[in-house]
């Protein structure tokens, strides 16, 4: 695990979308009874599930209430198991606070994939890391299931350190314009030294 900042070690790939409700076909723009939530797949020989609930429970106000539940803040588990553990971290989290938690713990009924403009939005403001990525993945769906679409979004935002940039950059995909690109990019924001 590298950092509860952005980019953490065993992330294989992150997908944004809507969840947790029943209504059919959800969309931006008829997203019923669904909540915006990031759907992120793991390798658990590298990252724990309580590892991940550190992160999400560490990087939030929990206590804070966004009112819809299309922005609401919660844990949404696939069995009895997660439950429990997003249970337990979630009354941890409430013995450390005289406000109620208002992020919920919820069964995730369905999963639907947001439309592609959402997806890797940072990265989508990189126009080199896209073409690069575009190279690779020339099929859309497998530039939103990329692991290193996933990393490159995550760099975009102003996330990793040059630590892990070291450790991965060969693994990314980039070719020499891309690397160039992205060093100058986290150089620009002051991660590269």
């Amino acid at each position: 695990m590298e950092s509860r900042f952005g980019i953490i070690d065993g992330v294989v790939r992150t997908r944004v979308g809507y969840g947790g409700g029943l209504a059919r076909n959800p969309d931006y723009g008829h997203i019923g009874d669904h909540t915006e939530v990031v759907q992120i797949d793991y390798d658990p020989a590298r990252i724990s599930y309580d590892d991940l609930l550190e992160i999400f429970w560490s990087s939030h106000d929990p206590t804070d209430w966004q009112g819809t539940r299309q922005y609401m803040r919660g844990v949404f588990y696939q069995d009895q198991q997660q439950r429990t553990r997003a249970r337990d971290f979630k009354t941890a989290v409430q013995g450390r606070t005289d406000e109620e938690v208002r992020t919920r713990v919820v069964p995730l009924q369905s999963f639907t994939l947001a439309e592609d403009y959402h997806q890797k939005y940072l990265l989508k403001g990189h126009a080199e890391l896209v073409r690069e990525m575009k190279r690779i993945y020339p099929r859309k769906q497998d530039f939103v299931d990329s692991t290193a679409a996933t990393r490159l979004n995550g760099y975009a935002g102003g996330y990793g350190s040059l630590e892990q940039l070291r450790r991965e950059i060969d693994r990314l995909g980039l070719g020499p314009r891309g690397r160039n690109y992205l060093e100058n990019l986290l150089q620009v924001r002051g991660l590269f030294n």
